[in-house]
């Protein structure tokens, strides 16, 4: 991957997640065949429609909730996805922690920074994430791994990530979920470790 040659980072230190959303069983079990085997979604109901299968035919696969959840779909949430990457606020961290208890199963858990401060956008405000990390660990029981973020469309989207590391360093986190088809090599320059990649990968959706 060239933007990791850039950035003078190994290319192991990067996992590309091949977004998926909208697309079939059939446009994905290309991908995979290609050599990819990580992959995202948005929404829960659509992830379960299709994704079981594509499992069973292909083990290894690894699926990551990228989209918004809702707490009733904690439960298949917990069940499919071995990690989701938008844990934004007290009621998500609740039904999480049940989830995971009563399941057994321990997806990698990001928390969503909604860098912009948009108000139309999930996450939890830049000033509030200290506190809502800790509430995570101390008050949940939940093992954040890093943190998400997706940056004002029409504003740089340099500052945005150098906040969300920042952020993350401080309160110990190693993984940051940041970067998208049209600004992956920038994520990566500063320390993405997981990018969210669709149309680069599967083509524009109709």
């Amino acid at each position: 991957m060239r933007a990791c040659a850039d950035a003078k980072r190994d290319r192991a230190s990067v996992t590309l997640i091949a977004v998926s959303k909208t697309f079939g069983s059939d446009a994905i079990s290309q991908v995979i065949e290609a050599g990819q085997h990580v992959f995202g979604e948005n929404r829960v109901q659509e992830a379960k429609a299709k994704w079981p299968g594509l499992i069973t035919s292909y083990p290894g696969l690894q699926l990551h909730l990228i989209g918004p959840l809702q707490s009733n779909k904690a439960k298949e949430a917990v069940a499919l996805f071995d990690a989701i990457h938008s844990v934004d606020r007290p009621s998500i961290c609740q039904a999480l922690a049940k989830e995971i208890e009563s399941q057994k199963r321990r997806p990698q858990l990001f928390v969503q920074i909604n860098v912009g401060e948009e108000p139309q956008k999930a996450g939890v405000a830049p000033s509030e994430a200290d506190g809502f990390l800790a509430r995570c660990r101390d008050t949940y029981g939940l093992v954040i791994s890093g943190l998400m973020c997706i940056p004002p469309v029409n504003e740089a989207p340099a500052p945005h990530f150098a906040l969300t590391a920042k952020i993350a360093a401080r309160n110990g986190l190693k993984n940051l979920s940041m970067g998208m088809s049209a600004d992956y090599a920038t994520a990566i320059a500063f320390g993405a470790t997981h990018i969210r990649v669709g149309s680069a990968i599967f083509g524009h959706r109709g």
